[in-house]
């Protein structure tokens, strides 16, 4: 930890490293445009209620704001108000966001996000968990903040070398960019979706060099082990007598997430050859995933603007990055977790976990949502030390429910600072 012993309001010393910034060629702007103009639409006909995936009338208003109104050079102006910086870790090219922290002693916190998430999908929460006293928190709670791109996501590209990149191997080169790269003697960790298995992973195998870590969802690390990951039934059917309602949220999570596990996990780069061609495929794929996986009662809208569905794609797009970040599920598969070592719990640094009834399994309450966790078999992995729920608030926790995730994440690490 970095600061002064008197509890002065401090940033801690020279960061190790020259900031760089993000900026985007215009030719690459140019070509994108000429994409979007060509664009040969499919016919769309028969699906006005969404039932065969996204519908052509929303789609061609997004695509039409995307050429006429949207203005990715605001967005650039908006991302360069923090430090960025990109550096080699191990091989690997890894870009990463900061924000230092303004308090008596910030801790050190790498934030891991997941897929079709962005390093920006952070930033709610990046100026409140950095400088909590300018959000009339307690500057004691303040966090050196990292954010970086996974490899093979937005801006940690290309990554020519490493085919096999997956979630573990992900764990690893975190470990060596906060201890060797960046100096930090001991660390937190935060993620979500594919972040939270990475955060998992740090708390499993470096637990004794992480202050604590915080996650979403809270998935076993075997997630993705076996022969049927692609699966989440498992290829079993659902039983008979089921009570209606149970079946129905059965069916609904199924659909929700049936077709992206498959696809990215048994053909990703088929996908890959027609998303990285056109911008229209590759925003349609991604969009139903914020559709789908966030709470916005009907409308995306209510929970991501047009302007911050089209950021979050743009970063995806002028890095040719979707072949590479869809193949993280492929490789967390095909190299398959394994234990570093046999303790239990098998995740041993203390872990706060935030869920979210919008994810509620089939036949739980948000009331009955921590409890259900916490006798389960995912509940017996973790150290847990603090489990919240929110009523409100999708898969995009840090996106959707700014302010609850970082109350939580605070409550988390306080007793371990």
């Amino acid at each position: 930890m970095h600061g002064s012993q008197d509890g002065t309001l401090l940033t801690g010393p020279a960061f190790p490293l020259q900031p760089i910034s993000i900026h985007v060629p215009d030719e690459q702007l140019s070509d994108l445009r000429a994409r979007l103009q060509h664009t040969r639409w499919p016919l769309g006909v028969g699906n006005d209620d969404w039932y065969y995936g996204v519908n052509r009338a929303y789609l061609e208003e997004l695509v039409g704001y995307w050429l006429n109104v949207y203005d990715w050079r605001a967005a650039e102006a908006a991302i360069n108000r923090y430090e960025h910086y990109r550096v080699n870790v191990d091989g690997v090219p890894v870009h990463f966001m900061r924000k230092a922290g303004v308090g008596p002693n910030p801790v050190p916190l790498i934030l891991s996000h997941g897929w079709p998430w962005t390093f920006w999908h952070w930033s709610k929460v990046i100026d409140p968990l950095a400088d909590p006293g300018a959000f009339g928190g307690d500057p004691a709670d303040a966090f050196d903040v990292i954010v970086p791109s996974l490899p093979g996501f937005g801006f940690s590209t290309p990554l020519p070398d490493n085919p096999d990149m997956n979630f573990w191997k992900v764990a690893d080169l975190w470990h060596t960019l906060m201890t060797r790269t960046l100096g930090y003697e001991k660390y937190a960790a935060a993620g979500c979706d594919i972040g939270a298995l990475v955060t998992g992973q740090l708390g499993h195998k470096y637990a004794s060099e992480l202050y604590a870590i915080h996650i979403g969802s809270a998935q076993k690390l075997t997630m993705f082990n076996g022969d049927r990951a692609w699966d989440l039934s498992g290829g079993q059917p659902i039983p008979e007598h089921v009570p209606e309602h149970i079946r129905a949220r059965i069916i609904e999570l199924d659909r929700r997430f049936a077709s992206h596990l498959a696809v990215h996990v048994l053909a990703s780069s088929t996908l890959a050859y027609g998303l990285s061609d056109s911008p229209v495929g590759m925003l349609a794929w991604m969009l139903e995933r914020w559709i789908k996986w966030s709470d916005n009662n009907g409308n995306v809208e209510n929970v991501f603007s047009k302007d911050d569905l089209l950021t979050h794609a743009m970063i995806y797009w002028v890095n040719n990055a979707i072949e590479t970040s869809i193949r993280m599920y492929a490789n967390a598969n095909r190299y398959p977790w394994t234990p570093a070592h046999d303790r239990w719990p098998v995740i041993e640094a203390p872990t706060g976990i935030t869920l979210v009834g919008y994810e509620n399994p089939p036949g739980v309450s948000t009331e009955n949502r921590v409890q259900q966790f916490l006798s389960s078999d995912r509940g017996a992995w973790y150290n847990h030390v603090n489990v919240t729920v929110h009523e409100h608030g999708g898969h995009f926790i840090p996106w959707e429910i700014p302010d609850g995730w970082t109350d939580d994440l605070r409550r988390t690490f306080r007793q371990y600072r």
